[in-house]
């Protein structure tokens, strides 16, 4: 009997040290894999910080003491200091944050679309300053002219940076302006508009909270003044309140949604092109400008 238990026993350990070397082999497997998986990822940024640091070498390459142009100077110089800016943020960013890596990487191609702007700019600038020497008059309105390219290009850039932003964030697209008769009937007469339809659509976006929402419609003249019905009418948004024009509240669900905003028209219309902006939590999240005619 004894002898019979000692088999047993034998036979046990066997299994138990089968089942163990199973064990370790297969951690040892998926910690491989594991391994395999953060190497590509720290391969993928290093490349990132590879390209950043180049993009970085191209700026400094430049001489700014070719720009005379102070404006232009110093938007090359804001850009120069934003991609250092960039580099030092991937840099402390960890590989496995991929989704930052990836807005990043988006960032990235942004500066640079900017970079080659601005660069076929300066050359420009510059070659039509060699070609114009002595006509100091011309040469200074052919610089006002380019700075304030400069300027607009700015101003595009900060927009597609504010694209790249919302990646996470909810958007609004497909506008359709109608003017509408006091019977609700489409017209082209702005005498006759009675009503301002906004038919959009709010995009689906899973990584959006779910629930109750406000959206705020922002109309603006093309004087410049902001359309609204009384003073109080203002919602949150960067630090301040701000006039709106229209708001409303609405559940989402992470699905496409389809709604339409009306105004009601209660003052004589400009012929021009107005603009609409959309804000939801506190961001923009849609801006289309339209055009009234007579």
């Amino acid at each position: 009997m004894k002898k019979k238990s000692a088999y047993i026993l034998i036979a046990l350990l066997a299994l138990t040290a089968v089942a163990a070397l199973v064990l370790f082999i297969d951690n040892r497997k998926t910690r491989s894999e594991m391994q395999e998986i953060v190497e590509q990822l720290d391969f993928e940024k290093k490349q990132l910080e590879d390209e950043y640091e180049q993009l970085a070498i191209t700026y400094d390459d430049y001489q700014i003491a070719r720009i005379e142009n102070d404006s232009l100077a110093d938007l090359l110089t804001q850009e120069k200091q934003r991609v250092q800016d960039l580099l030092e943020e991937l840099r402390v960013t960890k590989a496995t944050d991929a989704r930052r890596i990836a807005e990043l990487k988006k960032e990235l191609a942004t500066v640079r679309a900017v970079m080659v702007q601005y660069v076929h700019q300066i050359d420009s600038l510059n070659r039509q300053n060699e070609r114009l020497t002595g006509e100091n008059a011309q040469v200074k309105r052919q610089y006002e002219e380019v700075a304030t390219k400069a300027t607009q290009l700015e101003q595009e850039k900060q927009k597609l940076t504010e694209v790249v932003s919302r990646a996470s964030m909810m958007e609004v697209t497909d506008l359709a302006v109608t003017p509408l008769n006091n019977r609700d009937r489409k017209t082209r007469r702005i005498s006759k508009i009675a009503k301002l339809q906004f038919s959009y659509t709010i995009l689906k976006n899973i990584t959006t909270e779910p629930g109750m929402k406000t959206i705020y419609l922002r109309l603006r003249r093309p004087d410049g003044e902001i359309m609204t019905k009384s003073a109080d009418n203002t919602f949150h948004f960067e630090n301040a309140d701000i006039e709106y024009s229209v708001k409303k509240e609405f559940e989402y669900t992470g699905e496409q949604l389809t709604d339409v905003l009306y105004w009601n028209v209660e003052e004589i219309l400009q012929v021009g092109v107005y603009n609409a902006d959309f804000f939801i939590d506190d961001n923009l999240v849609g801006s289309f400008p339209f055009k009234l005619e007579k």
